[in-house]
């Protein structure tokens, strides 16, 4: 028989290692995307809540043409929220004709 705290101190475990779990999509850090995306992103950043993610794709570092950038900010699911961001910035990369994947932005 489980003790309940036992039981208690198990599902705490579960849930640290499932909230930290690997995303199926590629990341990239924000550091490493283009200086006018960035901004695009910390302007976003105040109504960000933790299950908000964003997605981006780009060609070049300076032609915004050459760039998508999407988010799902409000929403209630960390993997929906993934997976709505992506979808975003595939449609968007689609229409720019991006040659380069999506990724989702990650802050190290």
């Amino acid at each position: 028989m489980i003790h309940l705290k036992n039981w208690v101190g198990a599902c705490a475990i579960l849930l640290a290692v499932s909230s930290h779990a690997a995303s199926p999509y590629p990341s990239i850090a924000l550091h490493e995307i283009p200086e006018s995306l960035q901004e695009q992103y910390m302007k976003l950043k105040p109504e960000m809540t933790q299950y908000s993610h964003c997605a981006t794709a780009f060609d070049s570092h300076s032609d915004g043409e050459k760039m998508a950038f999407r988010c799902s900010i409000y929403i209630k699911m960390s993997a929906e929220g993934e997976r709505r961001a992506m979808r975003y910035c595939e449609d968007r990369r689609t229409e720019q004709k991006i040659n380069a994947p999506c990724k989702l932005i990650v802050e190290p």
